[in-house]
């Protein structure tokens, strides 16, 4: 089939809104369907919006056996984004559907952001501005993020661009990884350690590993009371890794110092408590929400439409 032939879906809402992806898209495909309403597509209205579409870039949508059994057309599905806990491979497989995927496109956009809830944490951002907007003008005394402890869990694309980033800070390193990566801990001075060490040593614990049964619900409450009770904790890999009521109550008691989640099991998140609590940054899944990134991004999803032919 040519490719003035192939009708292509494209359900991200910002690579919809991208004018340079949607013309670097229509210069290869011209029949192209775009969420240009912004539309959040699950269920029966994703599959009413891919329905009779060859080739499909999605981002956080759910695609299942149902799915796809549902739309016997689709033949590639190239993901926007890094994360694939949403993608049911073995369906993919089942019904010989392709898929393109590139690591690390967004690592940049998503270790800059672990660096800003770093700094807004130890010298008590959101409290301060909190403070002010409410009418109390006084001064904050907070800590340098340079020579803090940091633990990092996963030490993937992300994790090792996160590395790099805390170089000029002088930050002791701890990471806890499945994989061995002995040459970047060589090169780095980075000591590995199992995650029981890490929670109990680090300034600063940061997640950066998949969301699988392996990794479900890692950070629970056990974990979670090893951590310092100056410590703070930032997610900002994927909902679902930690316990997120007892990060509440550890934040409200001051038996953790604070937390920043740009992921959430549910989201967006329905705990307002959690959500107004002085302690506590929230932004909505923003980590790969930097221009540069979503060009990296939807060029890799575009690529990803042919390679896998």
């Amino acid at each position: 089939m040519k490719n003035e032939e192939i009708k292509v879906a494209v359900t991200s809402r910002s690579f919809s809104r991208n004018d340079i992806l949607r013309k670097e898209l229509l210069h290869q495909y011209k029949n192209v369907k775009f969420n240009d309403d912004g539309l959040r597509l699950q269920g029966d209205v994703l599959i009413d919006f891919l329905q009779g579409c060859h080739k499909a870039i999605t981002a956080l949508e759910v695609i299942d056996d149902d799915l796809l059994r549902r739309l016997p057309n689709l033949k590639v599905i190239s993901k926007y984004g890094v994360g694939v806990d949403m993608i049911d491979m073995q369906a993919l497989k089942k019904y010989g559907v392709k898929f393109g995927w590139t690591g690390g496109v967004n690592k940049r956009s998503v270790s800059e952001l672990v660096i800003s809830f770093s700094i807004a944490l130890l010298r008590h951002v959101p409290g301060a501005h909190r403070g002010v907007l409410s009418g109390t003008w006084k001064q904050y005394i907070g800590r340098h993020l340079s020579g803090r402890t940091v633990g990092i869990i996963g030490c993937g694309f992300v994790g090792k661009d996160l590395v790099k980033l805390l170089q000029p800070f002088g930050c002791p390193i701890l990471v806890n990884d499945i994989k061995n990566y002995d040459d970047f801990y060589k090169k780095y001075n980075i000591k590995t350690v199992d995650k029981e060490e890490l929670l109990v040593s680090s300034d600063i614990v940061t997640l950066h590993t998949p969301l699988d049964d392996s990794t479900k619900n890692m950070l629970s409450a056990e974990r979670l009371a090893l951590m310092k009770s100056d410590a703070i904790l930032i997610n900002v890999a994927r909902g679902g890794l930690l316990d997120e009521v007892v990060l509440k109550q550890m934040l409200i008691s001051g038996k953790l110092a604070g937390a920043a989640l740009d992921v959430f099991t549910i989201e967006p998140p329905e705990d307002k408590e959690l959500l107004e609590l002085p302690n506590f940054i929230v932004t909505p899944h923003i980590g790969g929400s930097a221009n540069e990134a979503i060009l990296a991004m939807g060029r890799a999803a575009i690529s990803g439409l042919e390679k896998n032919e």
